[in-house]
C-alpha cells in the first residue's frame, strides 16, 4: 500500500459506505478496508453515504450509520423526492402531478435524521432520486445541516440554483457542479459562488485541473475535498489536489479547513 507523505489534515466529504454486500464495488467496498486505506492517504475523517437504490433511503441510511460506528466515518443520510430536476415544459408537467409516497422522504424523516445525533447533513442526486418538494426542502431549511447534492449533466448548475440556493442550508454541489467531465457546466457552478455565499463544490470525480485551479483561486473558502471513494482510489484524490498549482493555504482549506466550518464533527 502506498502511504502518502503530505503534512496536511484531511478530510473527506464525499465516500459511498455500501451496507449491502451484494452492491460493494470490488476493492474498497468493504468498510475495514475502506478504513484502512484513507488511512494510508492521510485522510483523518469521512463523510458516509449509501449507494443509490429504488425506494426509500431510510433501512440504507442507518444500515450506513451502524457501519459508520468506532470508525473515522460519519454518516450523512441520502434523501429523494417525487420532482424532476429538468427545467423544461416535460418536467414541470410531471412535477405538477407527483405526490409523495411511503417510499420517498418525508418532512418527518428530515426532522428525525436531522436531531437525533446519528447524521450529520443530507446528500440528494436528483437525476437518480428525484428532488423533494417544497415541505421537505422547508423542513431542510429548519434543521439547517448541510445539504450536498450531486451536480452535472443530470442536474445542472442552473437547475440548482433554482430550486436550492434560496434557501438558508449550505449546498455544496459535487463533482464541481459538472459530472462527468462536463468543462462548460463546472465554469457555470463556479460562476455561482460568485453570488452564493452558502455554496459550496466539492473535488470529487474531477480528473482535469483547470476547473480545479480555478475554483480554488478564485474562491478558496468554498471548496471542499471528496475522493468518491471507492469509485476512485482516496490517494489518487488526494494526490490530484497536491499537484495543483496553487498557494499552500488554499490546499489547507480545500483538505480540512473549510469542510470543518461546515460540518462540526469534522473539526479537529
Amino acid at each position: 500500500m502506498l502511504e502518502l507523505e503530505h503534512g496536511f489534515r484531511v478530510v473527506d466529504t464525499h465516500v459511498v459506505l455500501e451496507p449491502d454486500e451484494t452492491r460493494r464495488p470490488r476493492g474498497l467496498g468493504d468498510a475495514e478496508q475502506l478504513e484502512v486505506e484513507m488511512e494510508q492517504a492521510g485522510i483523518v475523517q469521512s463523510l458516509v453515504l449509501p449507494g443509490t437504490r429504488e425506494g426509500s433511503y431510510v433501512k440504507a441510511n442507518n444500515a450506513a450509520a451502524r457501519l459508520a460506528v468506532n470508525r473515522p466515518f460519519r454518516p450523512i443520510a441520502r434523501i429523494n423526492g417525487t420532482r424532476n430536476p429538468g427545467q423544461g415544459a416535460t418536467s414541470r408537467l410531471r412535477n405538477l402531478a407527483s405526490s409523495r409516497s411511503e417510499e420517498h422522504t418525508s418532512p418527518d424523516d428530515i426532522e428525525q435524521y436531522a436531531y437525533e445525533d446519528r447524521f450529520y447533513g443530507f446528500i440528494l442526486d436528483p437525476a437518480a432520486d428525484g428532488m423533494p418538494d417544497e415541505e421537505v426542502l422547508a423542513q431542510l431549511d429548519d434543521a439547517g445541516l448541510p445539504l450536498i447534492t450531486y451536480g452535472g449533466e443530470g442536474c445542472p448548475p442552473s437547475a440548482i440554483e433554482t430550486t436550492l440556493l434560496g434557501y438558508d442550508f449550505p449546498v455544496i454541489i459535487a463533482h464541481c457542479g459538472g459530472y462527468p467531465s462536463n468543462e462548460a457546466m463546472m465554469d457555470a457552478a463556479i460562476d455561482l459562488l460568485d453570488h452564493h455565499e452558502k455554496c459550496y463544490l466539492d473535488t470529487s470525480f474531477v480528473r482535469t485541473r483547470d476547473p480545479l485551479e480555478r475554483a480554488l483561486m478564485e474562491h478558496p473558502s468554498q471548496v471542499v475535498f471528496g475522493s468518491g471513494a471507492p469509485e476512485i482510489h482516496p490517494n489518487v484524490a488526494v494526490m490530484e489536489i497536491l499537484t495543483l498549482d496553487v498557494p499552500e493555504d488554499a490546499m489547507r482549506k480545500v483538505f480540512s479547513n473549510n469542510a470543518a466550518r461546515l460540518f462540526e464533527v469534522l473539526a479537529p
